[in-house]
């Protein structure tokens, strides 16, 4: 079955309802993963959100901060997914599809500023949340099998996800035991980045600006935080990928920008 995917840190679900209905509208997803929701399951708001055009919906939510959730044209079966690092923070989530695809909605640690885990508890979390997640792949999952694993995994590995690779070498999000760790991730099944198999390494991509900018458009210094990757069996199913720029532009934003990946 053909399938458009969104992925989202919408930094707070509540902030965004204008924009979500924006994005549906224009670009007509069937399945929306959104990370960040900043909200408590009984607040999470069924009501106004999308009302109608995804009955199926699963959700893991906190009060102020991470939460995650998965709506669907289509339903959704759940499946059981670790505790991850013990923190009960809700960061994952992880549905089968109707055609079988086991889709994957994560939200990694930003882990502070201090790309030290000794001296920063945050950063050793990311870096634990991280091994985690790569035991459990290697462990848990089979590369033959149709998995998608999407979300704000807070690492820009590449060097032009960055604005600039030498200036970020020591920035938390780019930093060498960091994008080391992606990559131990990555090769653990094989996985395929969907949205680098359309756009070539060289070419600068970004789908986060901060809010600290003054304009964020003419200073252009961001990073690729938010990720789809695919294992093999789905990546000839790959029809394009593309990151929603503009949507940093719209009114009350998100300082991420949905990324969007068409399976055939």
């Amino acid at each position: 079955m053909a399938l458009r995917l969104i992925t989202w840190n919408v930094n707070s679900i509540r902030l965004r309802l204008d924009n979500l209905a924006r994005l549906v509208e224009r670009w007509q997803p069937d399945v929306i993963c959104m990370q960040e929701i900043k909200v408590q399951d009984a607040h999470f708001p069924t009501e106004t959100l999308l009302a109608g055009d995804y009955p199926h919906r699963v959700f893991r939510g906190m009060k102020s901060y991470n939460g995650v959730a998965i709506l669907s044209r289509a339903p959704l079966q759940a499946v059981e997914a670790p505790d991850w690092c013990s923190k009960g923070d809700c960061r994952h989530l992880a549905v089968t599809l109707p055609d079988g695809i086991e889709l994957h909605n994560f939200y990694v640690p930003a882990g502070g500023d201090i790309p030290d885990p000794k001296a920063n508890p945050k950063f050793a979390h990311k870096l634990q949340f991280l091994d985690e997640m790569t035991h459990y792949f290697a462990t848990e999952r089979d590369a033959r099998r149709k998995l998608v694993m999407v979300g704000d995994l807070n690492i820009a590995p590449l060097e032009h996800d960055v604005w600039s690779h030498k200036q970020l070498l020591d920035v938390v999000s780019h930093t060498p035991v960091e994008v080391a760790r992606m990559s131990k991730l990555r090769e653990g099944l094989g996985w395929v980045d969907a949205v680098r198999n359309f756009v070539p390494e060289t070419e600068k991509l970004y789908s986060w600006w901060s809010y600290r900018a003054r304009d964020w458009d003419l200073s252009d210094r961001g990073r690729r935080l938010d990720h789809i990757w695919v294992t093999k069996p789905l990546q000839s199913r790959l029809k394009g990928a593309s990151i929603l720029r503009e949507a940093r532009g719209w009114a009350q934003p998100s300082d991420h920008v949905p990324v969007i990946v068409d399976l055939a």
